[in-house]
């Protein structure tokens, strides 16, 4: 805990200043609420020996000087309500931003075991929760120990046995608020833990929102939600059991103290040992006294939501990424396009079957190269090796007869060009999913590049042209325009390495023979990789590589494949 509360209060650095300010207007306004019970004092024992003209006028002066304290305590209170509080969305703002870029180190083998919902409950409500602490955390406890041992200074000047009746208490109400509190934190962690599950629910639900109105299940979606809701109520039962248990228990501790001060005070006054005066400004303190015991009340709420939010933020962190650069790695420039294949082994962390065995394999640059095979023979993850999204278990991968651990990712990843199947378009505009592509490139570029891939003609057609926004994930357009349009991406980057995964199997055959002739014409030159199920689109690829359990079964172009007569044959029989 230690360690995390250092790593915590390192994010005050560059704000030191504001800071220091904030806890400066933290003294003013604790100080004015002191001063303003002995004011009141100072009054009613002047009261006490009846009112002269100069009494009179001492009172408006002393009205005036209690005016000014509230002008200044207004000002104290806004700066930290203010400024205090973007000091906090600053922090918050730093931290999401160090996350997010963290999130983008993370490599494929990471995503493929987290929930987006999850990783999102991190981003937001851990974070928002965090900043509240850093900005309210130092002030409420610079506040309440100011004017904890201020009104006990000031108490105890005034009488010393009523000051002590009244904290005979404390220390039972802090045995008491460190057991809820242990108790508290327990139950904030799962609370958090279960509103990332239910936020992981809900994006699931949302992002599928297609699928489950074509069949019908709304209901069963409810269900599924009733279950992770229900577990979520379960969860908050027991962090509000304890609030409830801490809040009452240091209210009614609050409430003694009082009731103390006032049993205690009306005998020591029928003794003739404390004057009504004195009394009153007793009274006034106390309230003193308790207001900052109930700022710590809240204040530990806060810290429980807070430091909870901040280890899982921790957690976050401490993730190393499972691909990086090396120390020693090298831009990867003027690339050709060789491909090299030694040995290469590879299998999931989750998974003691390797999914490939030994494979030695050499793609002259150039070359158009069609794999095939049953689901689960390797094809893609053979392809995921090459920008390195996986490493390989043993062997190497080579571009241009260098290991690509030995080069930047950027550099590696910016020469490779990917189709998929499964295409993913950001919320925007056309315009803007083809710039992705390559974000320096002018407006007659991305016009040239949608032009080459056959998307040019509807783009033009759309309500707005390239200004026309697709909606989330491009729902507003169809499969074959879709693929156009990553298409239109890639040409823009004009990589020397291209990997089609499946990029026409979804498609009808209209937009098939379009989209076809586009990749086509994107493959011209280039060192290709495609992934295919309907072998007919491959015939005339340079070389077939037939993938399975057992590596590379058959290697050729699809005359000599089909007249071998065996694996490949008999998939291109059935697939016919």
């Amino acid at each position: 805990m230690k360690q995390n509360l250092k790593r915590m209060i390192s994010y005050y650095k560059p704000y030191i200043g504001v800071f220091a300010a904030d806890m400066f207007f933290a003294f003013v306004a604790s100080a004015i609420a002191l001063v303003i019970p002995l004011l009141v004092r100072y009054i009613t024992q002047n009261l006490q020996n009846g009112g002269a003209p100069m009494d009179t006028r001492r009172l408006l002066v002393i009205g005036a000087v209690l005016i000014g304290l509230v002008i200044l305590q207004f000002g104290a209170k806004f700066f930290i309500a203010y400024v205090g509080h973007m000091m906090g969305a600053r922090m918050e703002y730093n931290m999401r931003a160090e996350i997010f870029a963290h999130y983008q180190k993370l490599s494929f083998s990471f995503y493929d075991e987290q929930k987006v919902g999850q990783l999102m409950s991190r981003i937001t409500n851990d974070l928002f929760e965090i900043s509240e602490l850093l900005h309210h955390g130092p002030e409420s406890i610079a506040l309440s120990l100011i004017k904890l041992i201020g009104a006990f200074v000031i108490l105890f000047h005034i009488n010393g046995y009523l000051t002590l009746a009244a904290f005979a208490l404390v220390p039972v109400m802090l045995v008491y608020a460190l057991y809820m509190n242990g108790k508290m934190k327990q139950a904030f962690r799962r609370n958090r833990e279960k509103v990332a599950q239910i936020n992981t629910q809900i994006e699931d639900n949302l992002a599928g929102i297609r699928v489950v109105k074509s069949f019908a299940n709304e209901s069963i979606e409810e269900e599924k939600f009733k279950v992770g809701n229900d577990a979520f109520v379960e969860a908050k039962k027991a962090s509000y059991f304890y609030m409830g248990m801490f809040h009452s228990g240091m209210n009614a501790f609050t409430l003694l103290v009082q009731i103390v001060v006032v049993i205690f005070g009306g005998i020591m006054i029928t003794q003739g040992k404390v004057s009504i005066p004195d009394f009153i400004a007793f009274l006034l303190y106390i309230n003193v006294f308790t207001e900052p015991i109930q700022t710590l009340i809240d204040f530990t709420e806060q810290f429980q939501n807070g430091y909870t939010g901040f280890e899982r933020f921790l957690e976050m962190m401490a993730i190393e990424p499972d691909i990086e650069d090396s120390p020693e790695a090298e831009p990867l420039v003027d690339v050709k396009g060789d491909i090299a294949f030694e040995d290469v082994s590879f299998k999931y962390h989750d998974n003691a079957h390797r999914v490939l065995r030994h494979i030695n394999l050499e793609i002259p640059a150039g070359t158009y190269v069609a794999l095939v095979g049953s689901s689960g023979g390797g094809k893609t993850t053979l392809c995921s090796l090459i920008p390195r999204f996986y490493d390989v278990t043993g062997g190497r991968v080579l571009v241009d007869g260098k290991d690509i651990r030995d080069v930047t990712l950027k550099s590696l990843r910016e020469n490779i060009g990917i189709v998929q199947q499964d295409v993913y378009l950001f919320a925007g505009t056309v315009y803007d999913n083809i710039l992705y592509g390559k974000p320096s490139a002018t407006r007659e570029e991305v016009i040239e590049a949608a032009k080459l891939a056959n998307a040019h003609e509807f783009i033009v057609s759309l309500p707005n042209g390239y200004e026309t926004d697709i909606g989330q994930r491009g729902i507003k357009l169809s499969g074959g325009q879709k693929q156009r349009l990553s298409i239109a991406r890639v040409f823009l980057k004009n990589p020397p390495i291209l990997i089609f995964d499946e990029a026409t199997s979804a498609l009808d055959n209209e937009s098939e023979a379009i989209v076809k002739e586009s990749l086509e014409r994107l493959a011209g030159g280039r060192t290709t990789l495609v992934i295919a199920h309907r072998l007919s689109t491959i015939r005339n690829a340079e070389r077939i590589l037939v993938l399975s359990d057992h590596g590379i079964e058959e290697s050729g172009t699809h005359d000599e494949l089909m007249a071998k007569g065996g694996v490949y044959a008999q998939l291109y029989e059935w697939t016919r």
